[in-house]
């Protein structure tokens, strides 16, 4: 991409979509296109119609997604099967129409199969069951990165599909009941510090293992990727996992909280493991700058001061 080449981003505001413009603006890119989803829903194929036509975007990063936590994606299935089939499947269908050079969808490590060999290659996409909790989302992203594929294969087009780990830093959701694991234990431990409270409560046994990459990291490598890669679906993450109960142990340490931890083994686990293989994009030489724990006090500094001024969106 040239300094000048016009660059959208859909879903600018969220996790990752706002690392990604705080990274391409830091970097000197100059148009870069955005736009609210309270004045374009993603999900409206006339509305994505009229806006790529408008706009002819020359390069499209898709970060626009519903995302949550197992009891989101558990309770909402209708939601995030819709919704992330409809944004993927209008923003890949209309580059197409408008003449984008190049495409990058954003997956996730969670829509590999339950069981998988560790770790994770990229070959392992549908060749085993997906993990029940979130099975809808899933689902959506593997039909549109099967689009992406498609499009490739049948009208020579250029649209990577790039799989993260789990994913936190600035922007993320602090909701208890929607948001990821990270963001959710922190919140509940700020609050349990603040009121005194003797223990925190964490769904399941703490045994699983996860592997955890700081947005600002990963939009470090999604530029690194658009610039540098054509691989048709390639892994990224820090190349580390820890079981929960090491993480919330960490996060415990940065939040400063003295009380006990609860794990729920009446709830569910989720997938045991899932840490993925990232030689590719390695060998073409990019590697994360932020240690886990870094990141999390960056996080947490994140959170104190967006509480502080009343700015924390859940």
């Amino acid at each position: 991409m040239k300094k000048d080449s016009k660059i959208y981003i859909a879903g600018h505001t969220g996790l990752v979509g706002s690392a990604l413009y705080r990274k391409l603006t830091a970097e000197g890119y100059t148009n870069i296109i955005t736009k609210h989803h309270s004045t374009l829903d993603l999900r409206d194929s006339v509305q994505v119609k009229w806006f790529m036509y408008d706009m002819k975007p020359e390069y499209v990063f898709v970060c626009a997604a519903k995302v949550g936590g197992i009891y989101a994606n558990s309770t909402y299935p209708v939601d995030f099967l819709y919704d992330n089939l409809k944004i993927g499947l209008n923003i890949i269908k209309y580059s197409y129409r408008n003449n984008v050079k190049k495409l990058m969808y954003l997956g996730s490590s969670c829509i590999y199969p339950k069981v998988c060999s560790q770790p994770i290659k990229e070959e392992y996409l549908l060749t085993g069951k997906l993990e029940e909790t979130n099975q809808a989302y899933a689902l959506a992203k593997l039909s549109c990165i099967s689009l992406c594929k498609a499009y490739n294969k049948q009208l020579g087009t250029n649209y990577i599909n790039v799989l993260p780990c789990s994913i936190f830093g600035d922007n993320d959701n602090f909701d208890l009941k929607n948001s990821h694991f990270i963001p959710a234990i922190m919140r509940k431990m700020h609050e349990a510090k603040i009121n005194n409270q003797d223990f925190v409560e964490v769904w399941g046994t703490g045994m699983p293992c996860r592997e955890f990459l700081h947005s600002d990291d990963l939009a470090d490598g999604l530029l690194f990727l658009m610039n540098e890669s054509d691989e048709e679906v390639i892994n990224i993450g820090s190349g580390i996992d820890y079981r929960i109960f090491e993480i919330v142990e960490m996060i415990k340490k940065v939040v400063e909280y003295k009380g006990e931890i609860h794990f729920d083994a009446s709830k569910p686990d989720g997938t045991m493991k899932k840490l993925l293989c990232i030689d590719k994009i390695t060998e073409m030489g990019w590697k994360p700058h932020l240690d886990f724990n870094q990141g999390l006090v960056k996080l947490y500094d994140w959170y104190q001061l967006n509480l502080l001024n009343g700015d924390l969106h859940e």
